[in-house]
């Protein structure tokens, strides 16, 4: 039958205990795992039930309703004796006077860590400082690292604080908790398969957030439930009917409704509205074995016309948290002509499909419980967090971390590696070793070598070269989307800068002391940084390397003496001089507004800006003003200087005169301008030839070329073409790409 709302995972205990709870939930406990200790369950409820007794819920009800509904959803899950004893217990350290060593004493130290994992996450709150926060998620990393079923508590936790959200009275209170959920705690039930979980969490912190989209979609579901009632059963016939002619044992069917938020994300990514979407809803099929699960896709293909595009095979190539089924959208026959979706898995497949670790931690009669391996992507987690440079850049690449999409590439010896959709080779070198992505050099991708940028696509072997000097490059955090991959980029990327910064700092304060006659040994500098606060003479060097310290502070600050015989700063006649200099020769009329008459003008080489870009003026002194594009990436190194920004446009009323600076290949006197063109193309003789008369082709002119890595298939060119504004570079672009030979083409980037 239709389930009405979105799935959803067991239900906690009722609002009000019973009169003997502790005892209710372990006959729960012992009827699925009848070697539990009882009598231990019954001892963790009455320390909780005494350490909460002068608590409240919200609503007023006792406190320890709360631990004893994670119990209990947590024994809907049929979870081992460990973690419903850390249930009861989970807040009991962060609440009351109850100490750790008496957990440790009463229930061992397995309870006590998990207990104690989970005390570190009660204060995960998205809003709070940035800093707090990314700190907050170290903790769960960590704790998620050393047994998962720290994750699963705390996701039960915050379930039943889903459930009994509308009992809070702080409209400001329940947003956050909602944004928290949304962002943290439904990905990672999705990450460790807790499907069930993961759609009530993001269906009740939608409500929240969107109340007014909620609803909407809800009404909307209300009324086709109630048009189609008889079409959900009238499926769920048919499919069986189609199997069971093919000989296929089916041993459920059963359709739903997609969730209202699963329907609105959906929406908001393919900009549809609502009538537009074509599989609101889904059936699955339950079959006996892995074999019967194709031959059930067979027969549905024959039985439906098939839906182009939206076949997914799981089964052979799982999901990151274990998901295996077969996707598979089809249309029904006249007159229904309705789309749906239909997902075909074994029952194993199905249990793991809606509890995900969960499966594996629960107690299973024979085997030891709470066993599972760790997880991949939490050991990519911990990598990132032993790389990133601060907590800022931690949040950052874990969020990449928990929300890509996945690609599926292999190892030339056929190991599959799975990565975010949009990884390149530097992400798969990263993902197999963190070794090989530092010291990766180049990337044979289905036996062709290809620029390390190249986006992987699905079924690509993808094989590394390294060398033994090799290290990453700053260019490769501009197209590394994994977490990992990013995160040791910018560790040798700062390692580099901060050895930089030593050296100059070094270097300048050396300087210094040698021009005032003064001592600046060692000692000398390591009693100075103290005095300067800085914690090492390193940090020392590196204040005074990147400028946030000037070298005279660390001269006075050594010999105060100095303060008082500070001379005054002297005239430079060499500078005099040049700022006296005659400008260059240019025309009296400037082709942007926004300018004094008169000043110097100048276009960055950095980002080549066109007419048709939006633009910013920067000031330096002595040089005038230089015209960057508004996306240059150089602009961030003047962010500290806002003053020597300036607001300037395109005059296109003066381009369109062709007045100003005119070119002898354009007699006609439009103005000429650089634009930079990168192309990555066969080499083959003749190559070069082809990209000079493809841009001469279409009204261009190549004023440079610079070929920027050379291999044995392909070359990297940058081009500069002097071209009229952006729509001719577009023009040009547009025709390099069907040049004979050019696999790649875009703008240059700064």
């Amino acid at each position: 039958m239709l389930t009405p709302s979105p799935c959803r995972a067991p239900d906690g205990a009722a609002s009000v205990p019973e009169p003997d709870p502790g005892a209710d939930l372990s006959r729960r406990v012992l009827l699925y795992d009848p070697g539990a200790d009882a009598g231990l369950i019954r001892a963790a409820y009455d320390l909780a039930a005494s350490a909460h007794a002068p608590q409240k819920r919200d609503n007023g009800d006792p406190y320890i309703t709360h631990p004893l509904a994670v119990a209990d959803i947590l024994a809907g899950y049929r979870l081992d004796q460990g973690s419903i004893v850390t249930a009861l217990l989970h807040d009991t350290i962060e609440d009351t006077p109850v100490k750790l060593t008496e957990i440790t004493k009463r229930f061992g130290t397995t309870v006590a860590g998990l207990v104690d994992g989970v005390t570190k996450l009660t204060r995960l709150e998205l809003q709070s400082d940035r800093t707090k926060q990314a700190e907050n998620f170290r903790k769960l990393v960590l704790a998620m690292s050393r047994d998962i079923r720290v994750l699963i508590v705390k996701l039960a936790d915050r379930l039943h604080n889903m459930r009994t959200l509308g009992l809070i009275e702080s409209d400001a209170r329940r947003l956050r908790i909602a944004r928290e959920t949304m962002d943290i705690y439904a990905p990672l039930a999705e990450r460790i398969g807790m499907d069930a979980v993961k759609t009530e969490l993001q269906s009740r912190a939608f409500s929240e957030l969107e109340p007014e989209a909620s609803s909407t979609i809800q009404a909307r579901l209300n009324y086709l439930r109630g048009l189609g009632a008889d079409v959900i059963d009238e499926v769920r016939a048919e499919l069986t009917r189609v199997c069971r002619e093919q000989g296929i044992t089916v041993v459920e069917v059963n359709g739903r409704e997609k969730s209202p938020y699963s329907i609105w994300e959906k929406m908001q990514r393919r900009n549809v509205a609502f009538e537009q979407l074509s599989d609101i809803m889904a059936f699955r099929l339950v079959v006996d074995s892995r074999e019967d699960c194709y031959a059930a896709l067979g027969a549905v293909h024959a039985a439906y016309p098939v839906i182009a595009g939206r076949f997914k095979d799981y089964i052979s190539t799982p999901k990151s948290n274990g998901y295996q089924s077969l996707h598979t959208g089809v249309t029904l026959r006249e007159p229904r002509n309705q789309k749906i979706e239909v997902q075909i898995r074994t029952r194993e497949m199905h249990d793991v499909a809606d509890n995900g670790v969960a499966a594996h931690v629960a107690y299973k009669q024979g085997e030891e419980a709470g066993v599972v391996p760790r997880l991949r992507w939490v050991q990519d987690l911990l990598e990132i967090l032993e790389n990133s440079v601060g907590p800022g850049d931690f949040m950052e690449n874990t969020k990449l971390e928990l929300y890509q999409d996945q690609v599926f590439c292999f190892t030339p010896k056929g190991q599959l590696i799975q990565l975010p959709r949009g990884a390149t080779s530097v992400d798969f070198a990263y993902a197999v070793h963190s070794q090989v992505g530092d010291t990766c050099v180049g990337a044979k991708i289905n036996g062709r070598l290809l620029p390390l940028r190249h986006e992987l696509q699905n079924g690509d072997q993808v094989e590394i070269m390294t060398a033994r000097g090799g290290s990453p490059s700053p260019a490769w955090e501009r197209f590394a989307v994994t977490g990992k991959a990013r995160a040791r980029i910018r560790r040798h990327i700062a390692q580099q800068q901060r050895q930089g910064h030593i050296d100059a700092g070094r270097a300048t304060l050396a300087r210094a002391f040698r021009q005032d006659g003064l001592d600046g040994s060692e000692k000398v500098l390591e009693a100075t940084a103290k005095t300067l606060k800085a914690t090492s003479l390193d940090d020392l060097y590196v204040m005074v390397g990147n400028a946030s310290l000037s070298a005279r502070d660390v001269v006075q600050a050594a010999y105060p003496e100095m303060r008082e015989a500070a001379r005054a700063p002297r005239n430079i006649p060499a500078l005099l001089a040049r700022s006296a200099a005659k400008p260059m020769p240019r025309d009296s009329m400037m082709p942007v507004t926004g300018l004094v008459a008169g000043m110097n003008l100048s276009y960055a080489g950095c980002c080549h800006p066109l007419p048709g870009d939006r633009i910013v003026g920067i000031v330096a002194t002595g040089k005038g003003v230089t015209l960057h594009r508004r996306d240059c990436q150089t602009l961030e190194s003047f962010a500290a200087t806002p003053e020597r920004f300036i607001d300037v446009e395109w005059d296109l009323d003066h381009l369109a005169s062709g007045e100003g600076v005119r070119s002898a290949r354009r007699p006609c006197g439009a103005h000429v301008f650089l634009g930079r063109i990168s192309v990555i193309c066969a080499n083959l003789d003749g190559s070069l030839a082809t990209l000079v008369n493809a841009v001469a082709k279409h009204e261009g002119s190549v004023s440079n070329l610079r070929i920027t890595n050379r291999q044995q298939d392909f070359m990297e060119v940058l081009v500069d073409a002097e071209v009229r504004d952006v729509r001719h570079l577009s023009v040009v672009i547009a025709g390099l790409r069907v040049a004979s030979g050019v696999t790649e083409v875009e703008r240059a980037r700064a």
